[in-house]
This record gives C-alpha cells, structure tokens and sequence, in this order.
C-alpha cells in the first residue's frame, strides 16, 4: 500500500537536516626514523597491525561536497587539506560539522588547514579530511601492515544534501573511489623511486599481501560498505534488483579489485535488514530508512540472547497496538512505534541476500557482518557454516556480541571500533574469550577515519599515566615517535585523542601502556591472522 503523500512530505521536511546529521610544510617531515625492515617473525609469520576498516576516500562519497579535503592532491599539501568553501571565512556555514560536532547548527571554526590547522583535524571532527597520505605512512612507519579501505556510499544522505559535485549512484561511486585508491598508489609511488616502489601497495589475493608485507610495506585491501549494493534497495517492500543484477556485480567488484563486502549498511535493502541504530540517532536514521525505502523499520521483542540496538519510542502505546502493527507492517504500512525492548528488526536474510553470500563464498570473498539485522547475521552465518566459509569479519564492533565465537569458530576474525585506549581494551578482553584455539589469534581495530564517526578521544584518566614522549613503537623497536607535527601544528595524545590517522602509532602505544604486552602481542599478530583467515577464504572449505 502506498505512503499516504501528506505523511511523507511532513515526514521529509521534520528529518532531512536530522538525518544529515546523524548519518554521519611543504610535505611534512614524518617522525618516525626511515623506513623498518620487517622483524623478524616465528614460522615464518608476517608481523605487523591492521586496520580493517576506514574510507581513505570518502571525500568523494554523498554528493562529493560534504567532507573536506583529500588523502592526497597532485598540487600539494595546500590544495589537499582545505577546509570547504560552503564552510564560510569563519566556519559559521559549516551546520553539518556544527551539528554532529557541538549538537547545534550553529558554530564557527577557523577554516585554515594547511599550514596551521587551528581548529581541524580533531577527534570529533565529523567532516574535516583526517587520513592525509603522510599521516598514514606514520602509521606504517610505525608497524602498520594492513589496511582494509572501505568504499563506502549511501543515496539517500546524497539525494538529501543539497551541494553535489558527484553521481549519487552508489556503484559509480565505488568505481570513482577504487580508482582514486589506484591514484594515490601512483602518487605514493611517483614519491618513492617510479613504478611499483612505494610502500603503499593495493593487493587482491593473500599471496600477494604477504609478499607486499613481508617486504616492510602497507598492503591494502578494497572493501566495499554501501546501503544499496547493485542496486539492490527496496521501493514499497519489492526489490529493486535480481540474482543476474547480483552476479554481474559481483564479477565487477572482483575485476575492480575488492576482495571484501558489506550486503547492507544504514537502512534496510533488498538483501537484509539492518542493526538498528540506537537513540535519538536511530529517530532520525529511520526516518531516512522511510525516506529511501517507503516503510520504517520493523521491530518485534527479542526472544533470544542476541539482539539489536533499541529503538524509540518503545512500550507504551507500542505495546498496546503489538498486534495492529504487526498486521499493518505485513500489509505495508509502517509506522515508528515499537513494543518493549530488547528490539530485533523482523527483517533477516532475504533469498536475494543469501545468493549473494553464496556468490560471495563461491569467489572466495569475505563477508563483513557488521550492520546486519541479529536475524539476518545469524543467517548469513549459518550459511557460512554450512560451507565451512572462513571468509567473514566483524571489522567495527557493529554485530551483538554473540556471534562473536561463531565467528571465531569459522576461522573469521573480529576487530574493535577505534576507541580510547582504556575502552578498547576492555572490548579486545571480551572478545578474546571466545577465540578459536585452531586458529592463530591476532587482533586490530577499525577506526572509521572518514566515516563521520568519532576517532578515539583523550583517555579520561590519562593525567596519572600519560603516554611519555618520545616513545618507542611497540611494534618496532627500531622505529621512535616523538609529537606529531604538520606544517606548524604538533598534536598531542594526551590532550587532543586522536585528530588525524597519524596519531594511530601514539593510540596503540597508549593501549599497549593500558592492557600490556598481551595486547601489544595480539595486535602484532593481526596480520598474521588476517592472511590465514583470507587464505582459508580462498582454499575452500574450512575444516570442522
């Protein structure tokens, strides 16, 4: 049944600016010393820490004009980090970083970058450009070996925002950031000696990435994170794609390079429901959900141990109409009120869905499980399982926490969302418990850089045990850190958290002073632990 056209349009104009919202020198002198030699690992085992989940180049994402500055420009410095112009001479037009910043449209900053970078990058700065190339070959300088970049888009936040410069097909602007991820591999390697010398590598198959890392260098992988993979969204509860749209995507990842997927993001598609987001975020994402879909989400009381995130209002009159809803949601009309929580989203895996993890299984890829539904993870891994697939990761602590040992089970891996060091920690404690003894334990994390997420915050309690500079890297003893510094700016751990990828190196040194050489051992061994899992992904079957 159609969306009644007076709901929708007072639907629209109460949540666009929300849901924006929520939805989200010459070159510097790096300071660590010339680039490492790999260490020297056991049974041949490549060492080194990965990040399995940030956007390298998401400035080109949701229209092209919402996120300032680049990774890299071939003008230099100066052109690459500037703040946006729609941002005014004072940052006081800035309303989205204003919102998801201060929780006010209102606000001003100073706009300059480069050279002095008053105000920008910082921790909690949604959409100012914080992985310039230099900052992450500090990280690599530093013992960094894998780095998984999502290629990441969402039509609906780029339909909404009213300045666009670029497509908001999904697809084309995967194909538009995988080829700016083979560009700044070129400029790396025009800065390194020519052709194939830079230590920024993009690899496609385990081989590969162990040779790039076992020669000191930073191996990248392509992954994608979109709402609407091929297309595959839905308008009124039908799908917008077919198994063919499917496999033929599939096949233009693979040529494209992507070796890892997500199947649905922010809202609910055409091949799973989604996680829901929590709080007043989750008001004004499913709105956006209702925007691009037609329908709310759909939530019943949990009867299991997993579920997913609450959403408002919940109980009351929710409770009440449990059955009315539930009557109405089967016949297409959907309204945002819910029962008691704990929420799961009725909606799992569906037959779209699960041909693509098979097309997936079938080419060797691995499946991102993070933003799917409790329903649709669970059966995403039961056909995981049921193929002995090793190929699936939680990147970004964005799956309950019960399929966690499944995960490990399968031979998958699990790394946790960028967060102060003390919190993060803790979170790597838990997983820990369910590791597979089968399976090498490595460990990593997932910063989100550019993803409108906050990177990790000062440490609350870090006056008592800040991290001393200079340090040396945990991971490699050859390599020594002191204060970040680009162009006339320096950055400080302690009193500024994590403004830009280049404080990664000073994050983990943190957490290694936090958690110990425990932790420190397990993140060395992330890499390790990510060939096997990929290499696994690619030899079939893993055994039971």
């Amino acid at each position: 049944m159609p969306i009644p056209r007076p709901l929708r349009r007072l639907t629209t104009a109460l949540t666009v600016a929300a849901l924006l919202a929520a939805l989200l020198a010459a070159w510097p002198t790096p300071s660590a010393n010339a680039a490492p030699a790999a260490p020297p690992a056991p049974r041949g085992e490549v060492r080194g820490y990965v990040d399995l989940h940030s956007h390298l180049m998401s400035y080109e994402a949701f229209g092209g004009s919402l996120l300032c500055g680049k990774p890299f420009d071939p003008d230099g410095i100066g052109a690459a980090l500037s703040d946006c112009p729609d941002h005014g001479a004072n940052g006081a037009f800035a309303w989205f970083e204003n919102f998801t910043r201060h929780g006010s449209p209102f606000g001003t900053h100073d706009p300059t970058g480069w050279p002095t970078f008053t105000d920008w990058p910082a921790w909690d700065s949604r959409t100012h450009q914080q992985v310039y190339y230099t900052w992450l070959e500090r990280s690599w300088r530093a013992g960094q070996r894998v780095l998984v970049n999502q290629l990441v888009a969402n039509r609906q936040l780029c339909e909404v925002y009213p300045l666009k410069r670029n497509a908001c097909d999904e697809m084309d602007v995967v194909r538009l950031q995988a080829q700016r991820t083979r560009e700044m591999e070129a400029y790396i390697d025009e800065r390194n000696g020519g052709p194939g010398e830079g230590w920024f590598r993009i690899v496609t198959g385990p081989a590969e990435a162990r040779r790039v890392i076992e020669s000191g260098r930073l191996a990248v992988v392509l992954g994608v994170e979109t709402s609407e993979p091929f297309g595959c969204r839905t308008a009124d509860g039908k799908p917008l794609c077919t198994r063919d749209d499917i496999d033929r995507g599939l096949d233009e990842m693979q040529d494209l390079g992507v070796s890892s997927m997500f199947l649905c993001h922010k809202f609910d598609n055409a091949l799973c429901g989604v996680r829901f987001d929590p709080g007043t975020t989750g008001l004004v994402i499913n709105a956006g959900n209702f925007l691009g879909t037609g329908r709310f989400w759909q939530a019943e009381t949990c009867t299991g141990a997993a579920h997913d995130n609450t959403i408002a209002p919940a109980g009351g009159l929710g409770d009440a109409l449990r059955e009315p809803l539930r009557h109405l949601g089967m016949a297409g009309i959907t309204l945002p009120l819910y029962p008691s929580p704990p929420h799961c989203n009725v909606r799992g895996l569906t037959d779209l869905g699960a041909h693509m993890v098979e097309g997936m299984i079938d080419r060797g890829m691995i499946v991102e499980i993070d933003h799917m539904s409790v329903k649709a993870a669970d059966e995403t891994l039961s056909l995981l399982e049921d193929a002995g697939h090793s190929g699936v990761v939680s990147s970004h602590s964005w799956t309950d926490g019960n399929f966690v040992r499944r995960v490990y089970r399968l031979g998958g891996m699990v790394t946790g969302y960028g967060s102060p060091a003390d919190g993060f920690v803790r979170e790597w404690a838990a997983n820990k418990r369910y590791r597979d003894p089968r399976h090498t334990f490595g460990y990593g994390y997932g910063l989100d850089a550019n993803g409108m997420g906050p990177l990790p915050a000062p440490r609350a309690d870090n006056d008592a045990n800040p991290l001393e500079y200079p340090f040396t890297s945990p991971f490699d003893p050859s390599v020594e850190l002191n204060r970040l510094r680009t162009g006339r700016r320096t950055w400080d751990l302690n009193t500024e958290g994590v403004a830009n990828y280049g404080l990664v190196p000073d994050w983990l040194a943190d957490v290694g002073g936090v958690g110990g050489p425990e932790i420190i051992a397990d993140l060395t061994r992330g890499a390790e632990s990510y060939l096997q899992m990929w290499t696994r992904t690619r030899n079939g079957p893993n055994p039971a």
